[in-house]
Parts: structure tokens; C-alpha cells; sequence
């Protein structure tokens, strides 16, 4: 049974999901909304943002993982945040349910207005073994374990003398060809082959790296020509890239291929490593409100970013990113909507900051409108494809516009300039290829240190000793 959190009594906007856009709206609206005399309340499990166009970059060691977080006490110092997760939200009440991070007893929230910004989680399917040998790239923790992950499996098949052993630990394979999956594949890659070239156990040739991609072509913000570029690229690093190909079944690690048009068998090998990039899905938790959800589990809204239903606008709630379903004023969008992205994100945050302000005062609210300028890719350093406009460019340029247009994204002046001169350690110094071990088991050396030290076998009696020492005596008889 829910009970109720003694709160400050003002009102309360109160942002579920600390995302892209949970960050900058509590960021936009904290001081306004506390002058006003009322408090922005942030709630969200983890206790920073993940800037997630940089999680290629982390895993590959490129970026420091920390750097890539946004710390919501650090900069959100006048918004009350609580560390948990929403249930539950009940907008005809005007109160959602909070659920603490360490699994305390649930409590509820009262507010005034809602901004429902819970995000998305990643996409899978009923794949057998999917969940026991797979891991995504959508989270800090998930790219820092990739990382850890391809540096143990190569060092460790430097050592290993079974073929077949040997095989498996070197072999990494992606599944899903969009931006996420393509960046991961190529950055990781770079790192694999930096770490091979200093291991004289061990030869670049080796390495075995596997796109997998159900649809034909990769890549679908770029044009044609340039997917197809990045295929040949891929391909020329030694990369195998398979389109129209889908991951049938991964039990046990052995992964099994089938082709799309048939359903025909196309390879079956095995892999320590399988990461799943195949898609985003709204949160789940949208579903648990009283608002009006769409066919995909996303919350229908409005252009000007509020709540919209069968009978128009939802008084005080509010909605955007990859948890809603926003209408796509540029006629861009896939099926009308805004595709789920950082780009779309980041600018619905700051265009519902000031609808939600200027409904405080009963002023005219703006559609939001906005005509993607192009999309940009690292694929290893000095390599990467951008897309600007109608023009397309690629190569150590499309590198640099990659980085340059990531680097300003990132959210907050401190975060910038942490990422940027990491970038500039890197180029002096060289890719920082140290793994952290045993971090899902960091109290592994204390136990071993700490446990009894086992007891010394006892030593035999005296008398038996002796005896045995002694040379056996003849039977009476025998004398």
C-alpha cells in the first residue's frame, strides 16, 4: 500500500525520466518555476543523464566513461531530485507513485503539472539465449562492459592453444545495422585491432567481426550511396556484413543465421561477445498512467508538446521524446512522427520549457517544428560518414563533424569541455586501452584475502611413526 510523502505544500512540476529531455526541461524551468514560488522534482533511477551517441566512443576507450554522464545534483542544484522510479501516475488525482532505487516502501508524489519523459528502452525479440548471451548499448554501465569485454577475450585467446576456443573469444558480433550498431561495430573494431597489434601472441588477421542486419540496406538517415559506402568500408576492414540476415537463435553462444527472404539457414558459429542494437521501444511505464497511449506504447501528444487525447489537450501534462508520439510538422518523420533521436529530444525539451511557462500565464503556446539537419558518424578515428542537408561527406572531414557537432551537443559547459580535452589527451597520448576487471565482483580480492587460511594436514602420531620405521620382525614360527 502506497502511503503518502510528506512534501513542501507549492506547486509542483513534477518530470518522470531523466533523459534528454527530463534533463533540460528541470534544467530550463528550475529557476523560473522556484521564483514563482513553486519546485521542479526530477525522478529517475539512476542519478545522471547518458549521453548515449557517446557510448561507441566510451566502449572503445575513447572517452572516459564519466565524462559522458550529466550528475543531476551537480547541475540541477534547484531542482528536488528523488532517486526511483514511477509505477504509477494518476493525472485525474494529480499524483504519481514512486517507487525508491533501493527497493524501499513505494510513496506518492502530488503535482501540479507532469512532464512524462520516461524515454525508451531497447527493442528485442523472443530470441532463444538472447537474454543469457546478449548485451545491449544503451546504458554507461553496458559500454563499460563492452569494453572490459573485448580487451579480456582477446587477451585471454592470446593464451588459449583450443582452435576452436580460440575462435569463439575472437569473435564479436553486432546485431542491428542503424547508427548504433554501425558505430559500435567499427569503434570497437578500432580498438580490437590496436589491442592485437601490441599482443605478439596474437594476429589482426584473427579477429573476426559480424554485422547482422535484418533489412537490406544499413544506416536509413543516410542517403543510399553513403550506406553503401559504409558497407564497402566496413567490408574493407574486414568487417562481414550481412544483410537481409537475422538472428534466428543464440543458446549457449552459438548463434544461429538465417536469411529473411526464405527463412533459409545461412551460418551458425560461436561468440563470447553478442551485442544487440536492434531498435528502441517508448518506455513501458507509459502505460501505466492514465494518459492516451498509442498503438506503439507511446503517449499521444499534441505539436505544442501537451498530452493530447480523443478530446483534445490534457490540462498540466506534458510529453516529448522517445516516449511520446509527436507529430512531425517537417512531414520528415516515419509515419508523421518524430523519429526517436537526441537531435528531436533535445529540442522538444527546450520548446516544452517554455510552453509549460507560458501556460503559467495563459500565453499563446508554439508548435514545435523542426526539419533534421543530417546526421553524423564515427566509425574509428579519422573515419566517419555525416549527411548535412543534401550534401554527404565522409572520411576524416565527416570524422571531425561527428565530433565537433557531439562535442557542442553535450549537454552543460563543464561536460563539454571534460569531453573535449579528452579528446585532445587522446590524440597526444593514444587511446587509453586499460580495462577495469571484476567490476560485478569488486569484493573478490577482500573475500580471498580475508578467508581463514586452510589448516595444515595433521602430522601422524609418534608411536605410529615409529612403527613404520621400524623393519618388520619374522613370525615366531619362522624361527
Amino acid at each position: 500500500m502506497a502511503t503518502t510523502l510528506k512534501l513542501e505544500d507549492r506547486p509542483r512540476v513534477l518530470v518522470v525520466g531523466g533523459g534528454y529531455v527530463g534533463l533540460y526541461v528541470a534544467f530550463k524551468l528550475q529557476k523560473k518555476i522556484a521564483k514563482a514560488g513553486g519546485i521542479v522534482t526530477l525522478v529517475d533511477p539512476l542519478p545522471y543523464m547518458t549521453y548515449q551517441p557517446f557510448l561507441p566512443e566510451v566502449a572503445a576507450g575513447s572517452i572516459e566513461p564519466r565524462h559522458a554522464v550529466v550528475s543531476f545534483r551537480k547541475h540541477l542544484p534547484q531542482t528536488e531530485f528523488i532517486q526511483g522510479k514511477v509505477t504509477s501516475v494518476n493525472h485525474e488525482s494529480r499524483k504519481a507513485v514512486v517507487e525508491p532505487a533501493d527497493g524501499g516502501p513505494s510513496f506518492e508524489i502530488p503535482y501540479f503539472d507532469v512532464v512524462m519523459a520516461a524515454g525508451s528502452i531497447t527493442r528485442t525479440f523472443p530470441i532463444n539465449g538472447l537474454a543469457e548471451q546478449g548485451i545491449g548499448l544503451k546504458t554507461i554501465e553496458e559500454a563499460v562492459a563492452l569494453r572490459n569485454q573485448v580487451t579480456e577475450r582477446i587477451e585471454l585467446a592470446s593464451t588459449e592453444t583450443d582452435p576452436a576456443k580460440r575462435r569463439r573469444a575472437l569473435t564479436f558480433v553486432v546485431v542491428g545495422g542503424g547508427f548504433a550498431g554501425v558505430e559500435t561495430i567499427a569503434e570497437l573494431e578500432d580498438l580490437a585491432r590496436n589491442l592485437a597489434s601490441k599482443n605478439s601472441r596474437l594476429e589482426v588477421s584473427e579477429l573476426r567481426f559480424v554485422l547482422v542486419e535484418a533489412m537490406g540496406r544499413i544506416m536509413p538517415e543516410v542517403t543510399e550511396s553513403q550506406a553503401e559506402w559504409v558497407v564497402e568500408h566496413l567490408r574493407s576492414r574486414n568487417v562481414e556484413v550481412l544483410l537481409n540476415t537475422s538472428l534466428a537463435d543464440a543458446e549457449g553462444g552459438r548463434l544461429k543465421l538465417i536469411n529473411m527472404p526464405d527463412k533459409s539457414a545461412a551460418d551458425e558459429f560461436e561468440t563470447d561477445t553478442l551485442i544487440w542494437t536492434a531498435g528502441v521501444q517508448a518506455n513501458p511505464a507509459a502505460r501505466n498512467t492514465d494518459f492516451p497511449i498509442d498503438e506503439r506504447g507511446r503517449i499521444k501528444a499534441g505539436a505544442d508538446l501537451r498530452i493530447t487525447g480523443e478530446f483534445g489537450p490534457v490540462e498540466n501534462a506534458w510529453t516529448a521524446g522517445d516516449v511520446a508520439a509527436v507529430p512531425d510538422l517537417s512531414g520528415g518523420g516515419v509515419g508523421g512522427f518524430c523519429v526517436p533521436n537526441a537531435q528531436h529530444a533535445i529540442r522538444q525539451a527546450k520548446r516544452l520549457s517554455k510552453n509549460l511557462w507560458a501556460s503559467r500565464w495563459d500565453k499563446p503556446l508554439k508548435d514545435y517544428n523542426h526539419k533534421t539537419i543530417g546526421a553524423v558518424a564515427g566509425l574509428g578515428l579519422w573515419k566517419g560518414v555525416a549527411k548535412v542537408g543534401k550534401l554527404g561527406f565522409r572520411g576524416p572531414l565527416a570524422w571531425l563533424m561527428h565530433r565537433g557537432y557531439h562535442g557542442l551537443a553535450m549537454p552543460t559547459a563543464e561536460r563539454k569541455v571534460r569531453v573535449i580535452f579528452g579528446w585532445i589527451l587522446s590524440f597526444l597520448m593514444g587511446r587509453d586501452i586499460a580495462p577495469l576487471m571484476d567490476l560485478d565482483q569488486p569484493r573478490a580480492s577482500f573475500r580471498a584475502a580475508a578467508a581463514p587460511a586452510p589448516k595444515p594436514a595433521a602430522a601422524a602420531a609418534p608411536a605410529a611413526a615409529d612403527a613404520a620405521a621400524e623393519p618388520a620382525k619374522e613370525p615366531a614360527e619362522a624361527k
